[in-house]
């Protein structure tokens, strides 16, 4: 049995002509041999009627608190009326297609309502319907707790939901059907020059999510990693082949400049987020660094761009947390200071690491353009910068030339 998972993006099953564009992709996976489960997002985007921001405002319009629990079931409609609008499109097309939420295909999750986790993946009706000749059609971006109760598992919900399965069943590949032809070198918005890649490791393009692309949850990543599943990105709407996200050494067996070799896969950014600057309250104050983190983590505030010294700590925060973690900290006896309106920007490589002068060219590339760095970190695989934010676009356009990457 060869077992090919086919996701599909709110945009590929927003419209009747959208969706039988991605009926053909179905219908010729099965012509070459495989045995296709569909895995499908919420119809189209924000203020479209069964995108899931539009029904998470239904949802909160008479109650702005309304629990997180009521609220996933909530969010979870959009899928479900997704996959039966898809289900009834490959049923008229004369393919024998069946309906799974998250929880009937076996996906079971913690109950962090709103951001669940994936506890296990039990396949076992999935596989019944295969066996069956039936093409199964999974909700996306949904599971169950073992309870029962219906939870949601974020952003890059439903690319998670295709990994799982691609890795429980265990498939062939993961095709994961979007709008644009693949995963690109930098946002085309700023970098016109901006190419679509090929193929890409598995570690790159977790780095690149983490630092702010939007191509693939890192999530639906480690998933396909576990069991060295391929995954490509491509679009519903063209032939073109797409990207290949997979291991170096499979890379290495199919192209003759393995991702090593290539310092710089891509230039990515995040914006709207603050920089914030701690010490003592006074020259003679003890000063305990990770107490600062701890009363940060106890509110659910995520850091970033750490830098930790005798008397200071510096660090990022989004901009809608800048205000809590402010009256926090100076609750807590700090003196913080904070700015407001930066960007972290990131160059993004598996081989990186084994290149001397790679933080010179970053660096260079900067002060060429007058573009004053506030913090830097670095990894074996990222160098990022934070800068304030309306440097952002040019700083993004000459690392991008910088690197070889027009």
């Amino acid at each position: 049995m060869r077992i090919l998972v086919q996701k599909f993006g709110g945009t590929s099953v927003a419209t009747p002509e959208n969706r039988q564009c991605a009926v053909e992709k179905i219908r010729n996976a099965i012509r070459e041999g495989f045995q296709p489960v569909v895995v499908i997002s919420a119809m189209g985007r924000n203020g479209q009627p069964y995108a899931t921001d539009t029904l998470i405002g239904v949802a909160r319009e008479p109650n702005p608190l309304l629990s997180k629990r009521e609220l996933d079931i909530m969010m979870s409609c959009g899928e479900i009326i997704s996959a039966v609008v898809m289900v009834s499109t490959l049923q008229a097309a004369g393919i024998d297609a069946t309906l799974f939420t998250g929880g009937q295909a076996g996906i079971i999750t913690d109950n962090q309502y709103g951001n669940s986790r994936i506890l296990r993946v039990d396949p076992v009706r999935i596989h019944a319907a295969l066996a069956n000749g039936k093409t199964p059609v999974v909700c996306g971006f949904q599971g169950v707790t073992v309870e029962g109760d219906m939870t949601t598992l974020g952003r890059g919900g439903s690319d998670t939901t295709a990994s799982a399965l691609g890795a429980a069943l265990p498939a062939e590949a993961i095709e994961i059907y979007t709008d644009v032809d693949g995963i690109m070198t930098a946002d085309p918005r700023i970098v016109p020059s901006a190419q679509i890649l090929d193929r890409i490791s598995y570690a790159e393009v977790s780095q690149l999510a983490y630092q702010g692309a939007k191509v693939i949850h890192p999530r639906a990543v480690e998933f396909a990693m576990q069991k060295s599943i391929p995954l490509i990105v491509k679009s519903t709407f063209s032939d073109a082949p797409g990207t290949l996200i997979t291991t170096s050494a499979q890379v290495e067996e199919t192209c003759d400049a393995p991702v090593s070799d290539r310092v710089a896969t891509g230039v990515t950014y995040v914006k709207n987020i603050a920089q914030i600057s701690v010490e003592p309250i006074n020259e003679v104050a003890s000063f305990d660094s990770s107490r600062v983190f701890k009363i940060l983590a106890a509110s659910g505030i995520n850091v970033d761009l750490i830098n930790v010294l005798p008397r200071q700590v510096l660090f990022t925060v989004q901009a809608h947390d800048a205000n809590e973690t402010q009256q926090r900290l100076t609750a807590a006896g700090y003196c913080m200071t904070a700015l407001h309106g930066c960007a972290k920007v990131s160059v993004v490589g598996g081989g990186m690491g084994d290149v001397p002068g790679v933080m010179a060219s970053f660096v260079e590339a900067l002060t060429a353009s007058a573009i004053p760095i506030l913090q830097t970190v670095d990894s074996q695989t990222s160098i990022s910068a934070l800068i304030e934010g309306c440097y952002m676009e040019t700083a993004v356009s000459v690392l991008h030339s910088k690197f070889g990457l027009d």
